[in-house]
């Protein structure tokens, strides 16, 4: 309705003409848009969009990453020195272990493990997945193989081990002193050092001994830890049982104590051959009383250094020996040694014990048993020398008589002769003979 005053016209033909209309109301104007506030409204939508975007990666990633990955069996792979994410990725990929190496890196990023991935050799269990194997390589926690270095042998023996486990790299820069490094089993990764080894060897070694040491009895005739290692390297060389080493070690002591010699056959080999262990064959007669520094059977006490490397239970069986008064043992062909107090009892026992090579050398054909390596065989002609160890020897200073058997024959040879231990053909493993049974041991002939 318009509210616009009618106007009366003034005559008549006035009336006739029409109204003007009234005038269109005014347009309202509008307000010009920021361009500022459009750009920013842009990039809002932008970024939701983004955001549900990424937001919708990440939980694609993180499924991937924790799902089991394709891995069937347990495996073992290397992951080479300066490889990155991108390789490390690739040759996962390659080895079967993840399927999208692009959502491996993209989880390696997102979780910070990137920079910590480390080389080495890592086990991956079955089904391992993604995350769990950022975790392994991340932690560095390598594949440790593991190297046993028997009591027993020599440096340049142990050395050349060593130098044989392709595992190790390396070089060792010298050869280690006889007895300066302790036997036992050692862990390592793929790739360690030799000498890192050795190191560890003889820093255990320089541990084990001070605390032996520390406990040793008043009374022992030994002066210097190397001592109780030299003497330890003879028992380690003459028993391999270990129940035998503290009575081996106490035969040893009592002869000290009575400046007998300790006439070790394994004296003898090392005499002769050094580092190498092993003469590979029988000692022969005329070795037996050769002089060398280490040849117990012609100097007096100890020799001036250690035959092989002891290990823990030999140190120890020194400072613990058993408190007996044997003074001589032999093999009794059962796998242990027949002990004595005197030298009559001893000759008894080395007869049980040259009946028993008799036996088994005409069950072998009358061949020399394949057990002889390093061991000497009394020559069967009378001998002017006794090899028992109460016979004083010529220059031994000891100052006791000569000790013979009753009814032994002057001038023949008192057959107390021990086998060499520590060689893969060693007799005293043969269990056929038990002196402590007397229904195994074999009847001595006339």
């Amino acid at each position: 309705m318009n509210d616009t005053p009618r106007v009366a016209p003034k005559s008549p033909s006035e009336a006739l003409k029409p109204v003007a209309p009234p005038a269109p109301p005014p347009k309202a104007r509008r307000r010009r848009r920021s361009p500022f506030l459009s750009m920013l409204s842009g990039l809002f939508t932008v970024a939701l969009v983004g955001a549900g975007v990424v937001g919708a990666g990440i939980a694609i990633v993180s499924n991937q990453s924790k799902a089991p990955g394709p891995l069937a069996s347990d495996r073992v792979l290397i992951i080479p020195k300066e490889n990155g994410l991108t390789e490390i990725a690739e040759l996962l990929q390659r080895e079967g272990l993840i399927e999208h190496p692009l959502s491996f890196r993209v989880a390696a990023i997102m979780g910070g493990d990137w920079h910590r991935l480390q080389a080495g050799e890592y086990l991956f269990k079955a089904r391992v997945s993604p995350q769990e194997i950022l975790g392994i390589i991340s932690s560095g926690k390598v594949v440790e193989h593991s190297i046993t270095v028997p009591e027993g042998l020599t440096s340049e023996q142990i050395v050349a081990r060593l130098r044989d486990n392709e595992l190790l790299t390396g070089e060792i820069a010298q050869v280690p002193k006889e007895g300066s490094i302790l036997p036992d089993t050692y862990r390592f990764p793929r790739g360690f050092s030799r000498q890192a080894i050795i190191d560890r060897m003889a820093r255990d070694q320089r541990v084990v001994l001070a605390r032996i040491w520390e406990r040793r009895p008043s009374d022992l005739p030994i002066k210097t830890p190397q001592e109780l290692v030299v003497l330890a390297s003879i028992v380690e060389k003459e028993t391999g049982r270990a129940d035998e080493r503290p009575r081996v070690a106490g035969v040893f002591i009592n002869r000290l104590n009575q400046k007998m010699r300790l006439q070790s056959d394994p004296t003898i080999v090392y005499g002769l051959v050094g580092g190498k262990g092993t003469l590979g064959r029988a000692i022969q007669r005329n070795e037996i009383t050769q002089a060398t520094p280490y040849n117990t059977y012609v100097i007096n006490g100890l020799p001036p250094g250690p035959i092989a490397n002891p290990g823990r239970a030999a140190m120890e069986a020194v400072v613990n020996h058993s408190r007996t008064k044997d003074l001589y043992f032999v093999a009794d062909g059962s796998g242990g040694h027949a002990f004595a107090e005197t030298l009559d009892q001893h000759n008894r026992n080395v007869g049980r014990w040259r009946q028993i090579e008799t036996t088994r050398s005409q069950q072998q054909g009358g061949k020399p048993p394949a057990d002889a390596v390093d061991k000497v065989e009394p020559p069967p002609a009378p001998d002017s020398r006794s090899e028992a160890p109460a016979t004083m020897q010529p220059g031994s200073g000891a100052g006791l008589p000569v000790a013979q058997p009753a009814g032994a024959v002057a001038g023949t040879r008192a057959r107390a002769f021990d086998a060499s231990e520590g060689t893969p053909r060693d007799p005293l493993l043969d269990k056929t003979f038990d002196l402590n049974s007397p229904k195994l041991v074999p009847q001595l002939k006339p």
